[in-house]
């Protein structure tokens, strides 16, 4: 297999966008359909397809800030700003996928292994959105740990959420952060 620059460089640069920098335009639905098939060619031991898929685009953004601000406000109905915030949960970014774990009893396969697919699924939707061109942010946040929350956003019973890929076009770059000095986390095996 030769050598890809472009790659390469891209994996060496790669870079989340914040929510707030994500605005319209987004994928169109071809572009969806190329991104959910880059998502899901992920390492899969035992061809289980562990994870599912829940795309919140156009009305069904505000219609999902809305389950949670409501939840938020049933939980403590004085705090009208944190209410607030929830409204606006899947906003500006003009689409979010949740990436959803669904481990199945398997005896090669354990939990673990699949959770890390579904983990895999959520890290190739940020490749995928570079790939179109697009700014991209994965984010997990109270609401993917919360029952409730989780269920009123459509987990089902045994599923939970790896996380929110928020996608759409970036309308800044965004300063990259310190990375890891590979000294400090790299050991060599010595037996």
């Amino acid at each position: 297999m030769p050598a890809n620059d472009a790659l390469r460089d891209h994996l060496l640069t790669r870079r989340s966008t914040g929510i707030g920098f994500l605005r319209d335009p987004g994928p169109s639905s071809q572009e969806l359909e190329t991104l959910l098939t880059i998502a899901t060619r992920v390492p899969d031991h035992g061809k289980l397809a562990p994870w599912r898929l829940i795309i919140y685009a156009g009305e069904a953004r505000a219609q999902a800030g809305e389950r949670l601000a409501d939840i938020v406000a049933r939980r403590n109905p004085a705090d009208e700003a944190s209410i607030e915030i929830e409204r606006h949960r899947f906003l500006p970014a003009p689409l979010t996928i949740g990436v959803l774990s669904v481990p199945q009893a398997h005896p090669k396969v354990p939990e673990l292994e699949q959770v890390l697919s579904a983990g895999n699924v959520a890290f190739n939707l940020l490749h995928g959105a570079a790939a179109l061109g697009f700014g991209a942010s994965w984010v997990t946040r109270w609401y993917a740990f919360d029952e409730e929350a989780a269920r009123a956003l459509g987990a089902q019973d045994g599923e939970r959420f790896v996380g929110f890929v928020h996608i759409g076009t970036p309308t800044a770059a965004m300063e990259d952060r310190p990375r890891p000095i590979l000294g400090d986390i790299v050991r060599y095996w010595q037996g």
